[in-house]
C-alpha cells in the first residue's frame, strides 16, 4: 500500500537565489498539492539569524520543515580562486555523506527526491533509497535547451564558443549568440566548463524535470524539449512539467518600511527600481556611471546600493545580501549624491523588500541583472525593465526579455564587456518611465502577468502539470513496491 501523504523531499544548493525557489515550490506542493515536503538546504556563511528571517514567510503558518545541512569544507578539493559553478558543486558532492545521513534519519523517510542543477550527485542517494528523483531547474525552458544539448555541443563545435561567428543551434530553440551563453561556456579551458558539462549530463539521468516558466511564455522551447527528437534523445524522453512562475508575491504587512512610506508618496509609475539581486555586484566606476546617469535622468528611483567589487561579477553569492553598512554617504558615490538627489531618490543599503517594492503603484521600472528570481517577480509585478545582465544565464534572459517578449530594454554592449555610460543609463531610464516604448513594454508584461496568473489558477497550465508530475511520482513508486 501506498503512504496516505506523498513525502519529497527537495535538496537545494548554498544561495539565497537557489533556496527561495525551493520554499515556494514546498509551500505550494504542500497547500496546493497535499504532499508533505522537507526541505533539505546546504548552507554556507549565512548566520542563522539571516536564515531565519528568511525562511519564516514560507514557513510560518504551515508545516514546512527546513533542515539545514552544513557545507562540507572543499579548501583541499577545489582552489581559492575556483568559480562559482565549480565550488557549489564541489561543495554538494563533499556533503553527499551528510545528506544520505539526514534522509535515512527521516521519519517518515521521503518517497520522491527533487535536487536542483547543482546536485545531481546526489542522484545516488535517491537509487539507494528507491526514491524518484526529478530535476528542479529553477531556470527557464531556453536555458534549459543549452543545458541539455551542452554535451553534444561539446563535441560539435570547435574552438571557444565566443569565437563563433554564427550563433550556437539548439535543435527546435531560438540560437543563442556566443557572446550570450552562460558563464561555464566563456572558457572551455577552465575547470568550470567541465564541472558544466557534468551537470548537463547528470540532468538527463533524472526521472523527470520541472521548470520554472510555463506553457504560453515559452512555447517554442517547451515545443523543442518535449517533441524534438534530437533534445527527446539527450533527455531520454524524460517528462517535462512547466511549474512557474514559481515567484514571491506580494502580502500586505502591518509595518510599512521606510522605503515603502517613501513611495507611498511619489506618483503612480514614476520611480525606477534598481537592485542587481542577491549576488551581482558592480565595480566602482559602474557605480559612479549608474549614479550619474540616475541623477541625469531626472526621475524618481530606489537604489539598493552595494560596496563595488571590482570585477568580480558574482563577489556576493555566498552571502545573505542583508548585512548592513555604516550610515552617511558611501565613499563609492559620486561626491554629494545623496545630497543632490535627495527629493528624487531613495537609497538602500544591501538588501529591500524587493517584491513589496515592485508591487508598489508608483514603481513604473526596474533595472534589473536579469536573474530568473527577479525577472519572475517583475513580471508577476507588471512591471517592464531594464536589463542589465551580469553573469549565469542572465546574458540569455535579457535577450529573450528585450527580443521575444519585449518587455525591456538593454545597453548597446554588455555591461560585463563594457561599462555603461551615465548618458545610456539616463536614455533607458527615461524610455522607461516617460517614453512610448516604456508604455508600450508596460502594457505588454501586464498581459504576461495575467497569462502567468492564469497558468498558476486551478485549471491552469502549470497547476495541471504540477498534478502529473505528482501522478508521475505515485506511478514510480507504486511501480517499485
Amino acid at each position: 500500500m501506498p503512504p496516505k501523504t506523498l513525502h519529497a523531499a527537495i535538496l537545494c544548493s548554498p544561495g539565497v537565489g537557489h533556496l527561495v525557489p525551493a520554499l515556494l515550490l514546498g509551500r505550494r506542493l504542500v497547500t496546493q498539492h497535499n504532499l508533505q515536503v522537507t526541505i533539505l538546504s546546504v548552507t554556507t556563511t549565512t548566520t542563522p539569524t539571516t536564515r531565519s528571517q528568511l525562511l519564516t514567510p514560507f514557513t510560518a503558518d504551515i508545516h514546512l520543515p527546513v533542515i539545514q545541512i552544513p557545507a562540507a569544507d572543499i579548501s583541499s578539493v577545489v582552489s581559492p580562486d575556483a568559480k562559482v559553478v565549480t565550488k557549489i558543486c564541489a561543495m554538494m558532492r563533499q556533503t553527499i555523506p551528510t545528506i544520505r545521513t539526514t534522509i535515512s534519519s527521516m521519519d517518515p523517510r521521503p518517497d520522491v527526491f527533487l535536487a536542483d542543477i547543482f546536485s545531481t550527485e546526489s542522484w545516488v542517494i535517491a537509487e539507494e533509497f528507491g526514491m524518484p528523483k526529478y530535476v528542479f531547474i529553477t531556470g527557464n525552458a531556453w536555458f534549459t535547451g543549452l543545458f541539455t544539448y551542452s554535451p553534444v555541443l561539446d563535441k560539435k563545435v570547435a574552438g571557444q564558443y565566443v569565437e563563433q561567428r554564427e550563433p550556437v543551434e539548439i535543435p527546435g530553440c531560438k540560437p543563442v549568440r556566443p557572446e550570450e551563453v552562460v558563464d561555464p561556456m566563456l572558457d572551455r579551458d577552465d575547470e568550470d566548463y567541465r564541472v558544466y558539462l557534468n551537470q548537463a549530463i547528470g540532468v538527463t539521468l533524472a526521472d523527470g524535470m520541472l521548470i520554472n516558466t510555463w506553457e504560453n511564455l515559452e512555447p517554442q522551447s517547451l515545443h523543442a524539449l518535449r517533441n524534438n527528437e534530437i533534445l527527446r534523445s539527450i533527455v531520454k524522453n524524460k517528462p517535462v512539467y512547466t511549474v512557474g512562475p514559481i515567484a514571491k508575491k506580494y502580502e500586505p504587512v502591518g509595518l510599512k518600511s521606510e522605503v515603502i512610506e517613501w513611495l507611498d508618496k511619489q506618483p503612480e509609475r514614476s520611480v525606477i527600481y534598481v537592485s542587481f539581486g542577491s549576488g551581482g555586484m558592480l565595480s566602482a566606476e559602474q557605480i559612479i556611471e549608474l549614479a550619474w546617469g540616475l541623477e541625469l535622468s531626472q526621475q524618481r528611483f530606489v537604489w539598493v546600493v552595494r560596496p563595488p567589487a571590482g570585477y568580480d561579477k558574482d563577489g556576493s553569492f555566498f552571502k545573505s545580501g542583508h548585512s548592513g553598512e555604516p550610515n552617511g554617504e558611501p565613499e563609492y558615490l559620486p561626491e554629494g549624491f545623496l545630497t543632490r538627489t535627495k527629493k528624487m531618490g531613495f537609497v538602500v543599503r544591501s538588501w529591500a523588500p524587493q517584491v513589496e517594492i515592485l508591487s508598489h503603484t508608483s514603481v513604473g521600472g526596474f533595472l534589473t541583472h536579469c536573474g530568473w528570481n527577479s525577472t519572475l517577480e517583475s513580471i508577476s509585478s507588471g512591471v517592464a525593465m531594464i536589463a542589465w545582465a551580469l553573469y549565469a544565464e542572465q546574458r540569455m534572459n535579457a535577450t529573450l526579455l528585450t527580443e521575444e517578449l519585449k518587455v525591456a530594454v538593454r545597453p548597446a554592449v554588455l555591461p560585463t564587456k563594457k561599462v555603461v555610460g551615465r548618458e545610456e543609463v539616463e536614455k533607458m531610464v527615461r524610455c522607461l518611465i516617460e517614453g512610448e516604448e516604456g508604455k508600450a513594454m508596460t502594457e505588454k508584461v501586464k498581459r504576461l502577468k495575467e497569462g502567468a496568473e492564469e497558468a498558476l489558477s486551478v485549471n491552469g497550465s502549470s497547476y495541471i502539470s504540477t498534478c502529473k508530475f505528482v501522478d508521475d511520482c505515485w506511478s514510480r513508486i507504486q511501480q517499485s513496491i
